[in-house]
């Protein structure tokens, strides 16, 4: 059976039987065997254990995939893709801009702009080549000659301590920069050169030199060609000239010794070697190159980004928002404010934030002449040593005039030593008993080289100016300035409104019945508190006592307490904390002290309540941002979020145009709004705000002074401007008995709008439907048909008073008055007819009464 024929075997050694196939008379040379039903396996095999070179090649196969399977899992296992850099997005600043798009200012640790491959002059990128990967253009990724060079300066400063050449190419520094990290390392080498080759496969040579040009850390916080090239020669890249190119060019290696001036001299060196470098690679010529080389640096000094608006107080309170909103760091998300490349519009007006913030130091400066020194400003400790570094951690300066921030480094008598934040120093003149060494202080030049001490006050205060239409936050100013200090008084501070709630008092009044003609007593008024806390008395500012009935008008225009917590009394302060909570001032007890402004506001609630006075009682949430968008230009949040529906047509539809909603909620009725308006009209007439009455414009608006008095305030506007002002102390304390807010606060205001006085128009306040304007006697409240009323005038007896439907002042009508107006009608007719004819009046409504029969 053929499964009993044993196998045919046939040895080298062994002649073949005569006729074989395959028989070509060499057979006697050979060492193998082939076996009939033999496995590729026992053939390999046996190769295996007769052939040394092959056992050799075997094992080194065997290594090498062990040391590839050793890369793969402590290495290139933990790497990153390469096809992120398709979508990478470099962490870049926040820009913002102010109403009138004008960039105002940016968020950033770091100086980042981003350009595109096209915008990189040729003479930076081959001075760039040149320094740093010659062969850029033809290699893979990886320049193995360089990285034998690199491999042997290691071996030779192995041990040393000395860190050796790195050897890579721009690919592999792109790697390091934006997928590894700057780790000394063997492994972190190894992952740049398995990077780069992944890079090489994924981006064109274009795209990977644009990223390494923006992304390249250059010292003084720049990153990125342009930064630095703004950093170092306050140039764009386009403006560089040769020898500066060639200088940016050296900074990879070493940013932080070359950029500064003690190394100088290494710089130029190295520069000077690029030079030759681009000249060896034909891009640039020798002329080109001589020129180059005989030019200076030229690097401008270290600076800080700066901008035209001086708005401290407004854009830190910008970045508080952003960061709640969208995060700070790149991993809050990828619209974070210092990474995401956000460009913001805020509401900033920069002639109105100047205005106020000089209004309001202005009026610091006044309060506080002639005050002593009050103390310094902060103090660093003199034994520690480099008190120009402690200084510039301070990080505190100042934009006033020529005053300059300094720090007392010795006293003698009267006079000192000072050092600045540059290094230099002056002597000091006048200083006073109090003042050490260590202090910080704000000093001005006398001469040169000599200063004198100036205070800053130590009273602050804030400001607030708004758009009551839109309730944008045109300016703030929360002290005296925001290099001293980031607590913002016209958001932070808590703080006593006074006598500035009262309005919001009156309104309740008048929705519940009550009208500006309405008679309330201003006399004494006490409630009592219970067992433990007995009777309380109220009383008017400065303890005066009552003055009998008057209108609910003089009552609010001359700011009477008595009459004041009378009527929220009468009203219910329930309902009166109620008005108060609804337009946003605060949340508070129904204690009558309230009705006096006891609760705690902040000077952007006052300004926002106000602004909704002016609004007809219609108000919005106060916003200093408009919009932001993405660093691609989508926008990500706005302010006015309401719907357009037809806005974007591309052609007209035939429809009306669309409208928007109104903004907003109604808070108060309009009705009662301008009441309310109608009536702070006549503080600025003959009030506490009579200050302003010189102005000339139709103005509204009401003072506070609290209790001590500790704080001082004054809100109000026109029309299209709302403005409030507190001023205090930090620690609250007594301002002294002369401080009221007609004295202080008030003024600051009126600084304010002389110097944007083309901002203030002409414009009255409007009534809003179902209002009537009444002729009313101002000090009794009684209708008149006669006279020509004259609001404007402080001591006007007839005045226009507005009133809600059927609330007027009623005519009553008695047989006796029928008879003494006929009998003063026929008076006058005979006085007239013997007279003679006459000419016309020359007021309108002079002869009312008799015109008109005294029908109104």
């Amino acid at each position: 059976m053929a499964d009993d024929v044993p196998p045919i075997i046939a040895r080298g050694d062994a002649p073949e039987p005569d006729g074989a196939p395959g028989d070509d008379g060499e057979g006697a040379g050979r060492r193998f065997r082939i076996r009939r039903g033999g496995s590729l396996w026992g053939q390999a095999k046996g190769l295996w254990h007769r052939s040394k070179w092959v056992r050799r090649a075997g094992w080194l196969v065997v290594v090498l995939l062990v040391l590839r399977g050793l890369l793969w899992v402590t290495v290139e296992r933990t790497l990153p893709s390469a096809e992120t850099l398709l979508t990478y997005q470099p962490p870049l600043p926040t820009m913002v801009r102010g109403a009138d798009g004008q960039i105002v200012s940016s968020y950033a640790r770091e100086r980042r702009v981003q350009l595109r491959y096209v915008d990189f002059p040729p003479q930076l990128i081959n001075a760039y080549l040149s320094a740093e990967d010659k062969t850029f253009w033809s290699h893979g990724g990886v320049d193995f000659s360089g990285l034998a060079g690199a491999v042997v300066d290691y071996a030779t400063k192995f041990g040393s301590g000395e860190r050796a050449r790195g050897g890579s190419t721009i690919t592999q520094q792109v790697a390091k920069n934006i997928l590894i990290g700057n780790e000394y390392s063997v492994t972190r080498k190894l992952k740049e050169m398995l990077l780069a080759r992944r890079i090489e496969s994924v981006l064109n040579k274009q795209q990977i030199l644009e990223l390494y040009l923006n992304e390249i850390p250059l010292g003084r916080q720049s990153f990125g060609v342009q930064a630095a090239s703004r950093a170092y020669f306050d140039k764009d890249v386009g403006d560089l000239k040769l020898h500066e190119a060639a200088f940016l060019a050296i900074l990879p290696k070493a940013p932080e010794t070359y950029s500064r001036a003690k190394f100088a001299e290494k710089a130029m060196v190295r520069r000077n070697w690029v030079l030759d470098q681009m000249q060896k690679n034909g891009w640039a010529t020798a002329a080109q190159v001589a020129d180059a080389k005989a030019q200076p640096l030229g690097l401008v000094p270290r600076r800080v980004e700066t901008y035209t608006a001086d708005a401290g107080y407004f854009l830190e309170e910008v970045r508080r928002q952003l960061i709640e909103r969208f995060g700070e760091q790149a991993a809050d998300g990828p619209n974070s404010v210092y990474a995401g490349g956000l460009w913001v519009r805020t509401s900033l007006d920069q002639q109105l934030q100047t205005a106020a913030q000089d209004a309001l130091r202005a009026g610091l400066l006044r309060y506080a002449a002639g005050r002593a020194w009050h103390g310094p400003i902060a103090h660093i400790d003199l034994d520690e040593g480099n008190w120009q570094s402690q200084l510039i951690n301070s990080n505190l300066s100042i934009r006033y005039q020529d005053w300059r921030v300094a720090v007392l480094l010795s006293k003698r008598g009267g006079s000192g030593q000072v050092g600045f934040a540059d290094g230099k120093t002056g002597t000091l003149y006048g200083v006073p008993d109090a003042m050490k060494a260590g202090d910080v202080i704000t000093v001005a030049p006398l001469g040169t080289g000599t200063w004198a001490v100036r205070t800053v006050p130590e009273v602050s205060g804030g400001m607030v100016v708004e758009d009551p239409q839109s309730s944008r936050i045109l300016a703030m100013q929360g002290g005296f300035d925001a290099r001293l200090g980031s607590f913002n008084r016209a958001t932070q501070a808590q703080r006593q409104p006074g006598s500035t709630i009262k309005p919001f008092v009156y309104a309740t009044a008048l929705d519940n019945g009550m009208t500006p003609a309405s008679m309330v007593v201003d006399g004494t008024f006490c409630v009592y508190q219970g067992a433990a806390l007995g009777q309380k008395c109220f009383r008017n500012f400065g303890n005066e006592g009552g003055s009998g009935s008057h209108t609910m008008r003089w009552g609010l225009e001359q700011s009477r307490n008595l009459m004041t917590v009378r009527v929220a009394n009468d009203v219910g302060m329930d309902k009166v904390v109620r008005t108060i909570k609804n337009v946003g001032i605060g949340d508070y007890q129904p204690y009558l002290s309230m009705a006096l402004g006891a609760g705690d506001t902040t000077v952007m609630r006052m300004v926002n309540a106000y602004a909704a006075l002016a609004n007809h009682g219609r108000q919005r949430e106060a916003s200093l941002i408009d919009y932001a968008q993405d660093r691609n230009g989508k926008v990500i949040w706005r302010a006015d979020n309401r719907p357009c529906n037809g806005c974007n047509l591309p052609r007209w539809d035939g429809s009306a145009m669309p409208r928007l909603k109104p903004a907003g909620k109604q808070v108060i009725d309009a009705r009662t709004a301008y009441q309310v308006v109608h009536m702070l009209e006549g503080v600025v007439v003959r009030g506490t705000a009579e200050t302003l009455h010189d102005l000339g414009l139709p103005l509204f608006g009401k003072t506070g002074t609290t209790s001590g008095p500790t704080n001082v305030w004054f809100a109000g506007g026109s029309p299209d401007i709302i403005a409030g002002i507190y001023m205090g102390y930090d620690q609250p304390r007594s301002l002294g008995g002369y401080a009221q807010g007609g004295r202080i606060a008030a003024p600051i205001f009126k600084q304010f709008v002389l110097s944007t006085r083309e901002r203030w128009a002409d414009i009255p306040f409007t009534a809003p439907a179902g209002v009537s304007m009444v002729k009313i006697d101002r000090v009794s409240g009684k209708r008149v048909f006669g006279g020509v009323p004259q609001d404007n005038e402080r001591k006007a007896s007839v005045i226009w008073e507005a009133f809600k439907p059927d609330t007027e002042p009623k005519r009553t009508v008695q047989a006796s008055e029928i008879t003494a107006k006929e009998a003063i009608l026929e008076a006058l007719r005979k006085a007239r007819a013997a007279r003679g004819p006459v000419a016309a009046p020359t007021r309108p409504g002079e002869n009312f009464v008799v015109d008109q029969g005294g029908i109104y």
